[in-house]
């Protein structure tokens, strides 16, 4: 079971990296084709907010990451859920804002990770 969840984490920080990527350094390159629904001529105008978004990103992945090599266990526990709590937060805010798809790519995988480290714990 701590193999699939850290593997989870793993997936989510994979994940939050792509979004680095694609936000600050791909998007009005790769971003008209990932996000269709954004008319094209707007990626060069938004380009330093994606910017920033893709920074913040990077900050998840990094949290995500650096859970990973806690040796620990409750500490590593405790980080990982945090930065998966926000990780949530952020994909239901998403969801709620811009696309449901946003809840599938980016909270549920953090929320399933969240739920089995959760009951992993608690049969510890």
């Amino acid at each position: 079971m701590e193999i699939l969840i850290k593997s989870l984490i793993a997936l989510v920080a994979v994940l939050h990296t792509y979004f680095l990527y694609l936000e600050m350094f791909a998007w009005t390159t790769r971003g008209p084709k990932v996000f269709k629904t954004i008319p094209a001529d707007q990626f060069a105008s938004t380009k330093t907010m994606a910017g920033n978004q893709g920074l913040y990103n990077g900050f998840l992945a990094a949290g995500l990451i650096w859970s990973l090599l806690i040796k620990n266990p409750d500490w590593q526990q405790n980080v990982s859920l945090f930065f998966l709590t926000c990780v949530a937060i952020a994909g239901i805010y998403g969801a709620i804002t811009v696309s449901r798809r946003i809840f599938f790519i980016q909270a549920t995988p953090a929320l399933v990770a969240m739920i089995l480290s959760l009951l992993y714990a608690g049969g510890r």
